[in-house]
């Protein structure tokens, strides 16, 4: 599949942080933030990244895991302390070493959106969850981004990647699908008047009857074949040797007169 020639993310940044601050954009991210306050709380662990494209945008909040942080792919005023400026696509992190990999909107404005899944497949332990949230090309706002004259205008220019085509890609990088989640059935229009009246979308076709919504949520596990989640150091119990006697060559010389005998 080819996709559309993206900037570094970096430059998308300011557009993208516009836009979701606009009304439709607001609406969308309530509507992601309440299915992934679903998803979250059944998760446990002792690690958990978010990558995205705004670090401004935080929606962890509701995760019991401990330690949680996000990357931002470039230094600026207001980042937090669980901040880690990194590309997506070279995550300076130790595979096998996080319980849950938050993908927000990463792989519909990334570069190289095979290269962003391998650095979260590899760093999440075996065992561990990825939540992928992206636009969803079978949907009103995949129809319009294909259709609209600001194809080259964010979230439109984003590349609306298929549901059966990340779910190849999720086997490629050992991770199996667990649940799919579709959202959000407005029609993708500024003025709020217009979506009210499509309002009754949103009553007919619910999540979990409908596989239409703007976005999709998908859950994957890392299952590796012949591997065992790993413990963080401190918590692997230190067994103390103690001293086995060696038999005797007394008892073995008795052994063997008895056996000839």
């Amino acid at each position: 599949m080819r996709f559309r020639q993206q900037p570094p993310l970096h430059k998308l940044i300011p557009a993208l942080r516009v836009w979701f601050q606009t009304e439709l954009g607001q609406e969308l991210l309530a509507a992601e933030r309440a299915q992934i306050e679903r998803l979250l709380p059944t998760l446990f662990g002792y690690h958990l990244l978010q990558l995205g494209i705004d670090s401004q945008i935080c929606l962890y909040d509701s995760s019991p895991v401990s330690h949680k942080f996000i990357v931002a792919p470039a230094l600026e005023l207001g980042l937090g302390q669980n901040s880690v400026i990194a590309a997506n696509e070279e995550l300076p992190l130790e595979r096998n070493s996080l319980d849950v990999v938050v993908l927000h909107h990463a792989l519909d404005f990334a570069q190289s959106p095979h290269q962003v899944l391998r650095e979260a497949a590899r760093v999440l332990r075996p065992g561990g969850h990825l939540l992928v949230l992206g636009f969803n090309p079978l949907s009103l706002w995949g129809l319009y981004s294909r259709l609209c004259r600001k194809r080259t205008e964010v979230p439109w220019c984003g590349h609306f990647i298929s549901h059966w085509r990340l779910s190849d890609w999720l086997s490629l990088v050992e991770l199996v699908e667990v649940k799919l989640i579709t959202d959000f059935f407005l029609p993708p229009m500024a003025a709020g008047k217009w979506r009210q009246r499509f309002s009754a979308l949103e009553r007919y076709a619910k999540p979990g009857r409908s596989y239409h919504g703007a976005f999709s949520l998908m859950v994957a596990r890392k299952d590796v074949v012949g591997m065992t989640p790993i413990q963080p150091e401190w918590r692997r119990r230190k067994l103390i040797s103690l001293p086995i006697p060696e038999p005797s060559a007394r008892g073995k010389h008795c052994r063997e007169n008895r056996e000839f005998r």
